[in-house]
């Protein structure tokens, strides 16, 4: 009430709003523990579980033999982080504060803010994870697992995509929420579940027949993970994917989240929960 407001130039509010997004990202890393090393740990520690666990279920269940000609490793981590970012992002985005949020209380903040802290915080994990892998897969394992990736650049290109897509999708999901609060959260769930399979993970797309490619070639994810194999392994040519698909497709579904998002930001009260 008592403030004074000083006049801010483009330059200045721009630098003004990275902090604030920045102090947000540290807030949404470290909200799950109070040592930002163990929350930044127990992430990482996720990720390497997942692919730990189908590292071994290729083996026992005998699939090693349908992967890429290659580092087996390779193989499993352009699968398993790009899915895990995918997810990951879409859940931190769909779950991030709404219009009518406690936090939203607090004069500078807003709700873009929240979205990109979200996007941004869960990038930074999976990058860290991805980093740290290869790192100890380089040191202990495969001394030259670096020298192997065909294309290092594309490969990270289709992280970001991928990345990008479940921000995207996330940001649909995000602006139907206050206004179907239970179907949207079970939605986001049995998407997130549905892409344990539906991602094509587990397979490459060169070797599906046309009646099980139109089963999955909807997905962007799909294409995103079969196009970053195709940049880390020299003798995979992917037919079947196509990275504009998964760009296109997430820029369409962007706008419509971010036209619903500004629909539902005017509309939104909190007395909407109230009863819930």
């Amino acid at each position: 009430m008592f403030q004074t407001t000083k006049p801010r130039s483009r330059l200045g509010s721009a630098l003004y709003i990275c902090e604030l997004i920045y102090h947000n990202s540290v807030r949404a890393v470290r909200k799950s523990h109070g040592n930002a090393f163990m929350a930044i740990f127990m992430n990482m520690l996720q990720t390497v579980i997942f692919v730990l666990a189908f590292y071994f279920m290729f083996h026992v269940l005998g699939m090693r033999g349908t992967a890429i000609r290659g580092d087996f490793m390779i193989y499993i981590m352009t699968g398993v982080f790009l899915y895990m970012t995918h997810s990951k992002t879409l859940g931190a985005v769909a779950g991030s504060e709404g219009p009518a949020s406690p936090m939203m209380q607090h004069a500078p903040m807003n709700t873009a803010i929240a979205i990109a802290s979200a996007m941004l915080s869960t990038l930074y994990i999976q990058v860290l994870s991805l980093f740290a892998i290869l790192f100890v897969y380089d040191v202990a394992f495969n001394p030259f697992v670096m020298s192997e990736i065909h294309d290092p650049i594309g490969a990270m290109a289709m992280l970001l995509l991928s990345w990008f897509s479940g921000a995207a999708i996330g940001m649909v999901f995000l602006a139907a929420k206050p206004w179907f609060p239970t179907p949207v959260s079970i939605a986001t769930t049995v998407y997130q579940r549905a892409n344990m399979i539906a991602s094509g993970k587990m397979f490459v797309a060169n070797s599906l027949t046309p009646g099980m490619l139109a089963i999955f070639d909807w997905n962007p994810l799909f294409h995103t993970i079969d196009q970053s194999r195709g940049y880390a392994f020299a003798n995979y040519f992917p037919r079947n994917s196509s990275w504009e698909y998964a760009l296109w497709v997430s820029i369409v579904l962007l706008m419509i989240g971010l036209m619903g998002e500004f629909y539902t930001r005017k509309h939104a009260s909190a007395s909407w929960s109230a009863r819930r």
